[in-house]
């Protein structure tokens, strides 16, 4: 019986073991799991993602014999390390007490150096004199990843590198990128700096609209993106868009372009939140336009940076720390776990709507917020903390996300002086928004002012005139009219110009100028929609997802003398737009 006994026992403490060890397996594994994944865009013009031009270093001009770099009173200047990646495994000596000054006040603190280094630089386990150094032995090697050196580069001339280019004039083919292709390198430089990024959250890269580019192509092994096979050369300006001497802005198509990276990795199931990157004057529009049109509850945040990457104090780094842990804070969950703000831009540890941000000077803490009601949704300084919560329409409530877009739409074209209806494909068949499909949307500024002395003379308003034609050529167009705070007030020959674009088929939008704290009132008897508090740039972006669902007004067969019943069914379309700006 006590042989039977410790036998079951020791059955017994072995099944206990091979369930514990299942259980750690299994806790493991879930924890893997669980860490989170976020998707990182790149988008154009990005600061956030440029750096200070590489500097021949004084080591290389002292290894080549070039003259050494010296500052304008003509002493040499220090080196600028910078990251880059061993090719080989080197031993390092380290001296003793050199990370702070105040380390060698309490040396006894400390364990024994690894040795000690002479005056002719030899390495000894056992101090030999009183000159003798101690020091930290330390190999590095290539997988450690970044460390900052020297940098070694020169021209193919032999000369230093002193900028981009060898000649200020030259041609972008004869100079360097100093924007990287995808936000890789940066949430590597990040975590190297101390930024502790990769252990909250592992991360994904997108090259949505970046605004560096492989101008040779890359081979697929190489990347360091999502995406398949290899990367075919690349063109300032087609593929990738920058800013500087070599500037290059995005078209209108890449709107659809940003729209349907997004969607996509939202759709994936892979992320627990993404971030756009783009330059501080657009990021305020792409922010906004990603709210309106991309489908998801998850959390959409968008960083850009006022310094480049090398300068003191860049912000971007921080800005992006900022967006992950907004992120994984989940405070932007309603109680069904759903987004409840839109895109925020997460910008000098305050979380702003992307409704309402707006560049007000190119300095951190720069931004102001429009409209005069919110724009402010929390603050970063002491974790994600919010404030407040919007009644806007945004991401999935938005009436105009891609997925509540038709698959086609009719437009309306003048060709030859007539009319003529076009279908009009908004949507791939497997829901992608086709660049072709964005419409055309110009911008007027108005001034009461402006006319000539008499009755109004909307003949004269040559301008919106052309604009109208240039317009009535794309098969889906409108305009947005910039008036006088608080009721987009325009002269009365601007306003009378405006009404023949509508009687033509376009819808027109019009605006308070500048940030008016007051919304632009409706009134339902003229033939405009009113753009609420939006400004004039972000009411584009509106009516562009608009015009997409609605499509154009109902045109009168003469505008110069429209029926009643032709004003009324504009009207009728009008109060449609109407909606959707007084929610959005």
């Amino acid at each position: 019986m006590k042989i039977r006994s410790n036998t079951h026992a020791k059955k017994i403490s072995m099944l206990a073991c091979i369930f514990t060890q299942t259980l750690l397996v299994t806790s493991m594994a879930q924890a893997a799991e669980a860490k989170p994944k976020i998707a990182i865009f790149s988008g154009p013009t990005a600061t956030i993602q440029n750096n200070k031009p590489l500097i021949t270093s004084n080591k290389a001009r002292e290894q080549y014999g070039l003259p050494l770099h010296k500052d304008q009173w003509g002493d040499v200047t220090a080196d600028w390390p910078r990251y880059q990646r061993l090719a080989a495994p080197v031993t390092v000596y380290v001296e003793q007490f050199t990370a702070h000054p105040l380390e060698a006040d309490v040396k006894e603190l400390y364990a024994a150096p690894d040795g000690y280094v002479n005056s002719k630089g030899e390495f000894s386990k056992t101090k030999t004199s009183d000159a003798d150094k101690p020091v930290y032995a330390i190999t590095l090697k290539p997988e450690d990843g970044l460390y900052a050196l020297p940098y070694m580069g020169r021209q193919v001339n032999g000369q230093p590198w002193e900028g981009v280019s060898t000649d200020p004039k030259a041609p972008f083919s004869q100079s360097r990128q100093t924007f990287v292709p995808d936000g890789s390198r940066i949430f590597e430089e990040i975590e190297r700096n101390g930024g502790e990024i990769y252990s909250k959250a592992n991360y994904d890269f997108y090259r949505a609209v970046p605004a560096g580019g492989y101008t040779k192509g890359l081979p697929k092994s190489k990347r360091t993106d999502v995406g398949d096979g290899d990367i075919a050369a690349e063109k300032l300006g087609e593929n990738f868009f920058s800013y500087g001497p070599y500037a290059a802005a995005q078209g209108r198509s890449k709107m659809a372009t940003s729209v349907n990276y997004v969607q996509k990795a939202m759709n994936s199931g892979k992320y627990a939140g993404a971030i756009w990157l783009e330059g501080s004057p657009s990021v305020e529009n792409t922010s906004y336009w990603l709210s309106l049109m991309v489908d998801t509850k998850l959390p959409l945040t968008a960083n850009s940076a006022h310094r480049s990457r090398g300068e003191i104090s860049p912000d971007g780094d921080a800005n992006i720390l900022n967006s992950i842990n907004f992120i994984l804070s989940k405070v932007w969950a309603d109680e069904q776990g759903r987004n409840q703000l839109g895109t925020v831009l997460v910008q000098d540890e305050i979380i702003y709507s992307a409704r309402e941000i707006e560049k007000g000077d190119a300095h951190p803490g720069g931004y102001v917020v429009t409209g005069g009601y919110g724009g402010i949704f929390g603050s970063m300084t002491a974790g994600a903390y919010l404030t407040n919560v919007p009644t806007r329409k945004h991401t999935w409530k938005s009436d105009v996300r891609v997925t509540q877009l038709p698959t086609s739409i009719n437009g309306q074209v003048k060709r030859n002086g007539k009319f003529e209806t076009v279908s009009v494909t908004i949507k791939t068949a497997e829901g992608e928004l086709l660049p072709s499909a964005i419409p055309k949307v110009s911008l007027l500024k108005g001034d009461t002012w402006f006319d000539d002395d008499g009755g109004p003379n909307p003949g004269n308003e040559k301008g919106i005139i052309a604009n109208i034609d240039q317009l009535l050529t794309y098969p889906l167009a409108g305009l947005v009219g910039e008036g006088t705070a608080p009721y987009s007030s325009m002269s009365a020959s601007q306003d009378r110009a405006l009404e023949k674009a509508v009687l033509n088929g376009l819808p027109v939008v019009k605006t308070a100028r500048g940030d008016a704290s007051g919304l632009v009132k409706v009134n339902p008897n003229n033939l405009f929609i009113e753009g609420n508090n939006l400004t004039t740039t972000k009411a584009r972006l509106l009516l562009t997802g608009a015009i997409m669902k609605l499509g154009p007004m109902p045109r009168a067969a003469d505008p110069e003398h429209p029926t009643t019943a032709e004003t009324d069914a504009i009207k009728k379309k009008i109060s449609l737009y109407q909606e959707i700006f007084q929610t959005h």
